[in-house]
């Protein structure tokens, strides 16, 4: 089935149906598994697009109301076909993840790989897996960091991408693996309010399991890189001198440029098996 934005596109080409059947063939593409694969099918679209985008904007600031509404309907359906961050109910960031699967983390500091077991937290490791896979955490930052305590991270650096996210909670799972060190688990403000801060124990947490925090997976390389990483900053504000986490996430990596020494995650890629 043709997406809101293949036909809107279709429609805007008129007669020329050879781009109109690329549009459609390139939107399916952004449903691929490789990550390369959709960002190279977004800036083939992105070029395709720009004639009909800017004749778009221009109609959704039309006095005409229902014009100017239809406009920017089609507007924010193209920009979640070349995106599915913007929309956590889309298929491509609601799969099912592999029973293992293993996720390089690029940073500031170096590299480390996390190693999921589905088994562990089924729905902490699908969330895990899609965010992953659909590069949420790439250029995030390393915004809590307590020594001897745990690294945490997983507020995306758009506003608009965290907005979506901050109601997308999942259920919680049944603590089978506890927060020893190096195993990574989901933050939470209570039950079933997991969404996709996560963070990794540096030492042994028990204390963790019996509140629900539930790990999914673990550090298998370069658990030294996590110890690395820079906590000077200690708990965010008021209490200490970090981030704002409700800044970060109305205002997004333009504030955390006041923050110089916090690491950068710079890259987390699905390892092929």
């Amino acid at each position: 089935m043709k997406t809101l934005a293949a036909l809107a596109l279709s429609v805007l080409f008129g007669t020329q149906e050879e781009t109109a059947r690329r549009v459609v063939e390139l939107i399916e593409k952004l449903k691929s598994d490789t990550i390369e694969e959709r960002e190279e099918a977004a800036r083939k679209l992105r070029e395709i697009g720009k004639p009909a985008v800017a004749e778009l904007k221009k109609a959704a600031q039309l006095p005409d109301t229902e014009v100017a509404g239809r406009a920017k309907s089609i507007l924010e359906s193209i920009a979640a076909d070349e995106n599915p961050l913007l929309d956590p109910k889309a298929a491509a960031v609601n799969k099912e993840a592999p029973a293992e699967f293993k996720v390089k983390v690029a940073t500031s500091q170096g590299d480390f790989v996390i190693k999921v077991t589905r088994d562990w937290a089924p729905l902490g490791a699908d969330r895990f897996y899609n965010l992953a896979r659909n590069g949420f955490y790439d250029d995030c930052r390393f915004f809590r960091v307590i020594a001897g305590f745990m690294a945490q991270f997983g507020i995306h650096g758009d506003p608009a991408i965290s907005a979506k996210w901050k109601a997308a909670r999942i259920k919680d799972d049944p603590v089978k693996e506890g927060n020893k060190r190096g195993r990574v688990s989901f933050a939470m403000a209570g039950p079933n309010s997991r969404t996709t801060q996560l963070f990794i124990n540096f030492k042994d947490n028990d204390w963790l399991d019996g509140s629900g925090f539930a790990a999914f997976g673990e550090v298998t390389e370069g658990m030294d890189v996590v110890d690395k990483l820079y906590s000077g900053y200690g708990e965010g504000e008021p209490t200490g001198k970090g981030p704002s986490q409700p800044r970060i996430q109305a205002e997004g990596t333009k504030y955390l440029e006041e923050f110089k020494r916090l690491d950068i995650l710079k890259s987390a890629r699905i390892l092929e098996p």
